[in-house]
């Protein structure tokens, strides 16, 4: 969610108001918001997705709430130590936090462990370990439209007698120690990006979530329902017309047998009643084709925690192997791909394929990435069912990602445009109008050389390095992953470095290049990368004869308020993953609408960014999905682009021989053998594509002008990708909701938002 004030102050309406009232104070309100920590509950885009779509809602005025988890430590704060990435706990609520509020009139139990009993009055779930779940509520706010929705955290509590039982053998301080085992629960997020861990705390925390949101989202339903004359098997009946839940990737899988074990033993509605609400009520959203991302739960563990899950997950696969059976006799192959357990060695779910059975819709978050969920990753179900399969692009929120982070841009488009756009950012088209305008171009290129100032004076307060601010800024942040390629583009500012070196006094467009990132603590590879591009940056930055034509920066704990800052001062952003291997991304989008270049390959929303802007205007390159696909089917050789391409024979050469790392010569060792025999990813059959287009950008750098034309047509352009056109989508395609129940609400009527007194809406 990052920080919460100044979003708050212009979701209000407030931040003239409050800036005046502070500088009365003597005060700098710069210096305020600095104080407040980040809330980082989430990991990479997917994370930041929910906090953006989370705006548009209450700004679309859809009673929405967002569920997740209070972690006591976020994403870990990364520190850099000699060029290597060391962890350190996000202590985030040490001075508590003012935007929440506890509602423990709301807390509920959640069970785990025990056995199933197969009773005369039906099936009971006995002998559980209860957790209780304490909601925390964070208002969020929508812009200026006077509607606040909720975001409901779930805190992990141990109950009064917790292992109190333990008195009989006299242990009374071990039975309250124990107490921790209960409250890790919410204690600290598992920091993998697009890498499942099958950790028994990590499948807690997904049905703890899913466990305590349902009672939550059931009771708001009954309270709706009260005094109803409806009897209790067709009080349910209106359920998915009153309830849509959006499953944000698998981790909230569970919430599927959950609400059908609801159902079945508590309300005791029959199974294909119950099966029919539940499958209209869920939607689920891929976030990812990698295969080690995909979770698949050990049948073993989920058998030890949730004994009752894995008795209804069996039967829901029993129906669904039966359905396909029908339909395709004889195919066992097809029953085998289709199944939801996994067979050989460890029995494993297969969440995904759960998740797509137990809803009524699928989608992908990016045209490219949804194509491929139907044509390769589950296209068994899509042949199957091809109407539950759509797709909705991702999108940003334009109010922090422009009006907050870059308001000088913000304003210079109000004066051209009028300030709807904020509400409506297909406007942004009538910016097309103005390309040709030579004050508007003088404008726009002044105000990034402003936040490029700015930034430069950050990085030299915190880094102690001289930055030449009208160098170009080449920014690559986001999480660490091979698949995403920082290694290209270390490979990149070897061959810069080398070029120089070569011909010291050839002309060279000055070019600063800033990485960020975090690697998951146990990935090796990542970790590895980090060091490189630290090593690299330490011989480039201190080389006289390079000077302040190259400057290598790695950002040190990047997060939402150091996104806030870089990339408004942003020339050219690196969206650079092997083509078909990232599903949509989001930082492409926040740095087209703030004035950057693209320099990316045909992967994710980078494609309906080309779509949007015209292909001219970024800088494209390297394989496609198609290309990517008969490569693999050739084989990949990384040991014949080394052979034929001498620049990266030589990078190559000095990482290897310890150019970079002279007291630890054979450091890299590990990452030059990955890169010629295990890289999945293929970043030497790019490389020279990269290297080519790379040339491009600096050409066009070089004519200010030509330059700046291109990024006002990248920021008339960038109006599809507003988080409020994503959320309209979902609400029409797959929540259903009415158009007329799309609508913002007077400034001077405010929607009561009370607790329960609106009680039927969207849970997402």
């Amino acid at each position: 969610m990052g920080r919460t004030l100044q979003n708050t102050m212009i979701n209000l309406g407030l931040q003239n108001a409050c800036d005046e009232a502070i500088y009365q104070l003597g005060l700098d309100m710069e210096e305020l918001e600095e104080i407040e920590e980040d809330a980082g509950l989430g990991n990479g885009g997917l994370g930041r997705l929910a906090a953006c779509f989370l705006d548009s809602m209450a700004t679309l005025g859809l009673a929405a709430y967002g569920y997740g988890i209070r972690y006591e430590y976020g994403i870990f704060n990364q520190k850099i130590r000699d060029g290597w990435q060391v962890e350190e706990a996000d202590d985030w609520l040490r001075h508590g936090n003012p935007w929440e509020k506890a509602r423990p009139e709301y807390m509920l139990p959640v069970h785990f462990y025990g056995r199933v009993e197969h009773a005369a009055t039906g099936i009971k779930w006995i002998d559980t370990q209860v957790v209780l779940a304490l909601p925390y509520d964070t208002p969020v706010p929508g812009y200026m439209n006077n509607t606040v929705n909720t975001m409901r955290l779930w805190s992990a509590r141990a109950p009064n007698d917790f292992n109190l039982r333990d008195f009989n053998v006299g242990d009374y301080i071990q039975a309250v120690l124990d107490r921790n085992l209960a409250e890790n629960i919410s204690r600290v997020l598992y920091p993998n990006d697009n890498f499942f861990e099958g950790k028994e705390l990590r499948l807690k925390q997904e049905y703890f979530v899913v466990a305590a949101t349902l009672q939550d989202i059931i009771r708001r339903f009954k309270a709706s329902k009260f005094g109803s004359t409806e009897s209790v098997r067709t009080v349910f009946d209106s359920f998915p017309d009153q309830v849509a839940i959006q499953l944000n990737d698998t981790h909230p899988a569970m919430a599927i047998p959950e609400l059908m074990r609801i159902f079945v033993d508590i309300e005791k509605l029959p199974w294909n009643k119950a099966w029919d609400i539940t499958k209209r009520t869920f939607a689920y959203t891929n976030h990812t084709v990698l295969p080690e991302a995909l979770e698949r739960w050990p049948v073993d563990l989920v058998e030890k925690l949730l004994p009752r899950h894995l008795q209804i997950i069996y039967e829901i696969n029993q129906r669904h192997l039966d359905h396909i059976a029908f339909l395709f006799p004889n195919d066992v192959d097809r029953l085998r791909r289709m199944s939801l357990i996994e067979e050989g060695g460890t029995k494993r779910i297969n969440m995904a394929h759960l998740c797509i059975v137990g809803s009524h819709a699928v989608n992908g978050v990016a045209k490219i990435h949804s194509e491929i969920v139907k044509t390769q990753v589950f296209e068994d179900f899509a042949a199957l069912e091809p109407e539950k399969f759509q797709n909705k692009t991702n999108g940003i929120t334009p109010r922090r990602w422009l009006l907050l982070c870059n308001p000088g841009l913000a304003e210079l488009i109000a004066e051209k445009i009028g300030e709807d756009y904020v509400r409506d950012l297909s406007q942004l088209t009538k910016l097309h109008k103005f390309v040709d305008d030579d004050l508007f171009i003088r404008e726009v290129a002044k105000v990034k050389q402003e936040n490029k100032v700015k930034f430069a004076q950050y990085l030299e307060k915190e880094y102690k390095v001289k930055i030449n601010p009208s160098s170009m800024f080449d920014v690559h942040v986001k999480r660490i992953h091979e698949y995403k390629r920082q290694l290209m583009n270390c490979l990149h500012i070897v061959t810069m470095y080398n070029r120089i070196r070569r011909d010291p006094a050839k002309l060279f467009v000055p070019r600063t290049v800033i990485i960020g990132g975090k690697a998951a603590p146990g990935y090796h590879m990542a970790k590895m990368i980090i060091k490189l591009i630290n090593a690299v940056g330490h011989v480039v930055n201190n080389d006289p004869v390079v000077g302040s034509k190259l400057k290598v920066i790695f950002l040190e704990n990047y997060r939402v308020s150091l996104a806030e800052k870089v990339i408004p001062a942003t020339d050219l952003s690196e969206q650079i993953s092997t083509a078909g291997t990232e599903a949509s991304g989001t930082g492409n989008m926040k740095f087209m609408l703030n004035g950057a270049l693209t320099i990316g390959t045909m992967d994710g929303a980078n494609v309906e960014m080309a779509e949007e802007a015209g292909e001219e205007n970024l800088f494209i390159f390297g394989m496609r999905v198609e290309d990517v696909t008969e490569l693999d089917k050739e084989g990949y050789h990384a040991q014949e682009y080394y052979n034929r391409l001498p620049e990266l024979k030589q990078a190559i050469d000095q990482i290897r021989s310890g150019f970079f790392s002279p007291k630890e010569p054979d450091l890299f060792k590990d990452v030059v053998n990955m890169l010629f025999h295990h890289d999945r990813f293929k970043v030497f059959a790019d490389y020279e594509a990269y290297v080519k287009c790379q040339e491009k950008v600096s050409e066009l750098y070089l004519n200010s002008k030509a330059w700046t034309k291109m990024v006002i047509r990248n920021i008339a352009a960038a109006g599809k990708f507003s988080s409020d056109r994503t959320i309209k989508e979902y609400a029409r395609d797959i929540w259903h909701v009415e158009p007329s129940d799309l609508k913002i609400p007077p400034p001077n009527e405010p929607r009561d938002a009370g607790e329960d007194k609106t009680p039927n809406g969207t849970a997402a």
